[in-house]
């Protein structure tokens, strides 16, 4: 894929960490880029010193939380009514419960664990949604930003009421958007869309990392040019399916190759985003 000035691409949780700096990168590129966040002043920072930084004008932002669906489906309709196709979709926005919650198990807006659900069913619905769109762009590439942290699913526990820590809540949830990227490169193989995963790295420099009682070992930066190599290599143009660490193909959890876990799990998740006539995948 080169990057040229025609491409549009959406970059989840984008007002700071691995996110602002992925989008600072593409829109270097001089593509129209989508900042999203959930704060709107650090939205409005953000697409400023993009703008300026860049020289591309071609910023807009988004404003929604993903810790509920409604804002899922609201972003999701904002972006339709705005652009006709989007290239590039890198869904990067995550949590990981901070010390701050002394260790709580805590929920969505629509009653599901936390990390579940802006991890994993926000990006899971959000992907359906922006569909036609990035369809329409073909090629085009979906990017899912997982971890090498990674715990096997308990479908008869998957939010986690039994047993909750916050570390085994978002590694679950990591493991999930592994699944669904696999399940979903095998469903649009066809149709010149590539879905990728990637793991950006360990304990990096990120609010995220900064605000467990975990220390940072690595750049965000480093983060940063592992997403954008898997939103625009031309190395990956038709490769799908794939689970990068460092830009190498690497194994992810055994259950993400699991395709009847897979096909449970993405059953499951049109049930939880009541999502099951939104699109043919």
């Amino acid at each position: 894929m080169q990057p040229n000035k025609e491409q549009i691409a959406l970059v989840t949780g984008s007002t700071d960490g691995i996110g602002r700096i992925a989008a600072e990168k593409l829109a270097a590129m001089k593509m129209t880029v989508l900042i999203h966040g959930r704060d709107r002043v650090k939205c409005e920072k953000a697409v400023e010193e993009i703008r300026e930084s860049t020289g591309n004008a071609k910023i807009d932002m988004y404003t929604f939380d993903l810790s509920s669906l409604e804002e899922v489906r609201k972003l999701a309709s904002k972006i339709r009514s705005e652009h006709s196709a989007i290239n590039i979709l890198i869904n990067n926005a995550g949590i990981l419960p901070g010390k701050h919650t002394e260790g709580k198990r805590l929920l969505s807006e629509d009653g599901y664990e936390l990390c579940f659900a802006v991890n994993y069913l926000a990006p899971f619905l959000l992907t359906r949604l922006l569909f036609p769109l990035l369809e329409r762009a073909s090629p085009a590439r979906i990017v899912n930003v997982s971890s090498a942290a990674q715990k096997q699913l308990d479908f008869d526990n998957i939010m986690l009421e039994r047993d909750y820590e916050p570390m085994r809540a978002y590694a679950q949830s990591k493991l999930a958007l592994a699944m669904f990227t696999f399940e979903l490169a095998d469903r649009v193989k066809e149709m010149g869309i590539t879905a990728n995963c990637l793991h950006p790295g360990t304990l990096l420099d990120t609010k995220m990392v900064r605000e467990s009682s975990m220390s940072a070992q690595g750049s965000a930066e480093s983060g940063a040019i592992v997403e954008v190599y898997a939103a625009t290599s031309a190395e990956l143009e038709d490769k799908t399916g794939l689970y990068l660490e460092e830009q190498k193909e690497v194994r992810a959890h055994q259950q993400a190759y699991d395709q009847e876990a897979r096909e449970k799990l993405w059953r499951l998740s049109e049930e939880l985003t009541e999502s099951g006539g939104e699109r043919r995948i």
